[in-house]
C-alpha cells in the first residue's frame, strides 16, 4: 500500500522527528491531543494503518510486515530523516523493525502503554480468545472493561468507540499477530536487548498498576543502561488521552536529550 492510500497528518519542524504509532484497531485520534504538544516543539508525523481510520480498506489479510511497509511508505513520503518512533501497545512491534531496517536513523524509541514483559497466561488466554470466530466479542469487552479502568467518558470512550467499529476480521488478526509476536520473541524487552549496539528506550505507562510489573521493569533498567520506564498517573491504557501533556513533556525529554 501506498503512502495516498493511507491517512496523516505532518506537524510542526524540527529533528529529531516524531513518527507516531497507534495500536490495532485505533485510528490517529489516539494521539489528537499529545500531538500539538510535541508539534510545539519539533516535527511530528501521526498516521494510521492499512483498514484503520481514514487509510484505505485493506484489500487482503494483513499483519506486522505490512504494517512495517505502511510506515516506510509514509517515512519516505513524508522525507523523515533522523526520527523517534513513539509506539502506542503493539505498533512497539513496528517500531523494533523499523529500528532493525534504519539503524542510526532512529536514535530513540518511546513505547506508551505496552506489555514489555513476558505476559501473564491469563492476557494470553485472552488473546486466544480474540482469535475465535465464537470468541472475541466478549474477548474485546473484556479488554475494553481492563483498559477503560472505569472511565466511561470524554476521549477515552470515543477512543473505544473507534475499536469498537471495528469488526471480526480485524479483530481476530490482532489477535493472531500479538500472540505470533509474544511467541517468537518472548518479550519486547527480550526483543528489544538483541540490537548491537543498543537503541535507547523509554517506556510511559499507567496500566497495570502492579508493584511487580514496575520492579521487573526498574531491575531490566538497572541491567541496561538504554532502557528507563516511568510510570504516569494515568488509570487507563489511553495515556496520550488520558494525560497528554504528562505525555508530551517526556517524550520531549528524550527527544532533546539527544541533541
Amino acid at each position: 500500500m501506498d503512502d495516498q492510500s493511507l491517512g496523516y497528518d505532518d506537524l510542526g519542524h524540527g529533528e529529531p522527528a516524531l513518527l507516531l504509532l497507534t495500536g490495532w484497531c485505533s485510528s490517529r485520534a489516539r494521539w489528537a491531543l499529545a500531538a500539538p504538544l510535541l508539534a510545539s516543539h519539533r516535527r511530528v508525523v501521526s498516521f494510521e494503518w492499512r483498514g484503520h481510520g481514514d487509510s484505505a480498506p485493506a484489500s487482503e489479510d494483513f499483519g506486522t510486515p505490512e504494517m512495517v511497509q505502511d510506515a516506510l511508505a509514509v517515512i519516505e513520503a513524508t522525507r523523515l530523516d533522523t526520527f523517534i518512533p513513539c509506539a502506542a501497545s503493539h505498533s512497539g512491534w513496528v517500531a523494533i523493525e523499523l529500528r532493525r531496517r534504519l539503524g542510526d536513523r532512529i536514535p530513540a524509541i518511546a513505547l506508551v502503554d505496552w506489555m514489555v514483559t513476558e505476559p501473564s497466561a491469563p492476557y494470553m488466554e485472552l488473546i486466544s480468545r480474540l482469535q475465535s470466530s465464537e470468541r472475541w466479542p466478549q474477548a474485546r469487552d473484556a479488554l475494553f472493561d481492563i483498559w477503560r479502568a472505569g472511565v466511561r467518558d470524554g476521549e477515552i470512550a470515543e477512543a473505544l468507540d473507534v475499536m469498537n467499529a471495528q469488526g471480526a476480521e480485524m479483530w481476530m488478526r490482532s489477535g493472531r499477530e500479538i500472540e505470533r509476536a509474544y511467541r517468537d520473541h518472548r518479550s519486547p524487552l527480550r526483543a528489544l536487548g538483541e540490537f548491537d549496539p543498543p537503541v535507547r528506550v523509554l517506556h510511559l505507562y499507567g496500566q497495570p498498576r502492579s508493584a511487580e510489573y514496575l520492579d521487573a521493569q526498574r531491575t531490566f533498567a538497572s541491567e541496561h543502561p538504554w532502557f528507563s520506564v516511568r510510570q504516569l498517573s494515568t488509570r487507563t491504557h489511553f495515556s496520550m488521552l488520558e494525560a497528554p501533556s504528562e505525555v508530551a513533556t517526556a517524550i520531549e525529554q528524550l527527544a532533546a536529550d539527544l541533541q
